[in-house]
């Protein structure tokens, strides 16, 4: 176990937490990619979309998004075209309903669903048994793949695995998006989530599907929700068969996961992420033998924006990954 501090040195430019989010969520223009799209069909009647870049399938990576976002994310597309560069081939998986086509069902992705990773990877397996797999997550996606590989221990076959700005304990970061500026990315988020369901809503009903639409009608209005935890006591923890919003956070955040991973893992956090608060940081004491976490001070939520000479700046994120991995896959 290790835990390092001060990885990152922003852009000077963009020095501030809300600049370091915004900025590439606005204004970046990620990569056009030809990618491959694949279709897996769950045994619930559903399916989950991949998409696929490059061409070498000795080492795979698996790449999860976060919550509101899919594999056009570009966090995603970037990291896509830096790894075929370096040698990896690899997979965004759209958590269902993220694709652009609405999933078959009222149950949807949250933060602790490890079902359908399982299923993707285990399905990966059997389409390229002699590959090389690994897995990168990125806010939720991170939380998921986090929870994931501490379910699994020694079970999950893995060269190495990253997660970044993750949602560690989910009760204090859905708090902390109640206050000051954080409230507008809480607004933004809730207001997609809104917008995804209603989208179902009407995919469901349109096709027939009554009994699917009929348990997203039981959900009610949703419009005068105005937090996650609200939201997620409405909407997630009905359709997943939680008890309530306590019972989702205290069995989905992926903190409590860490002692038992066993896959080598990176683990990223900004110390000024407005998503969250310091508290949500593990200590030394709480992580495997097996994972690193690395500290910085500045990096907003899936920032990471590197200086470099005069405004020029890329995204330290795609640098650091893909040489973790490279490193990982000589071991």
């Amino acid at each position: 176990m290790s835990i390092i501090h001060h990885c990152f040195e922003p852009a000077w430019w963009l020095n501030n937490p809300h600049l370091q989010t915004v900025y590439p969520a606005l204004l970046r223009k990620p990569p056009t990619l030809m990618r491959k799209r694949q279709r897996l069909f769950t045994e619930d009647g559903d399916f989950i979309d991949l998409d696929w870049y490059g061409d070498d399938d000795r080492a795979i990576v698996i790449l999860l998004h976060g919550l509101a976002g899919s594999s056009q994310s570009g966090y995603i597309l970037g990291l896509q075209h830096v790894l075929k560069q370096h040698g990896f081939s690899s997979v965004a998986m759209n958590f269902r309903g993220c694709s652009g086509e609405p999933n078959r069902l009222a149950r949807s992705y949250h933060s602790g669903e490890t079902e359908d990773i399982e299923f993707v990877y285990q399905s990966l397996r059997q389409q390229f048994p002699k590959s090389a797999l690994a897995a990168v997550g990125f806010s939720l996606g991170g939380n998921v793949l986090l929870k994931w590989l501490g379910e699994q221990g020694c079970k999950v076959k893995l060269f190495a695995a990253a997660a970044i700005c993750v949602p560690l304990v989910l009760s204090a970061c859905a708090t902390r998006l109640d206050h000051g500026v954080s409230r507008l990315y809480r607004g933004y988020l809730l207001n997609e989530l809104k917008r995804y369901i209603n989208i179902k809503k009407r995919y469901l009903l349109t096709n027939g599907r009554m009994a699917e639409a009929e348990k997203l009608i039981q959900l009610g209005d949703l419009s005068s929700v105005q937090s996650f935890w609200q939201y997620d006591d409405l909407v997630v923890a009905r359709l997943h068969d939680f008890k309530d919003v306590n019972d989702y956070y205290r069995r989905a955040s992926s903190r409590q996961f860490l002692p038992k991973i066993r896959v080598p893992s990176l683990l990223i956090q900004a110390r000024d992420d407005p998503f969250m608060t310091p508290d949500v940081l593990p200590s030394a004491d709480e992580l495997s033998s097996a994972v690193e976490l690395e500290i910085c001070s500045n990096g907003g939520h899936v920032g990471f924006i590197e200086k470099r000479r005069g405004f020029g700046h890329r995204y330290w994120l795609e640098k650091r990954i893909p040489a973790f991995l490279g490193d990982k896959l000589k071991n």
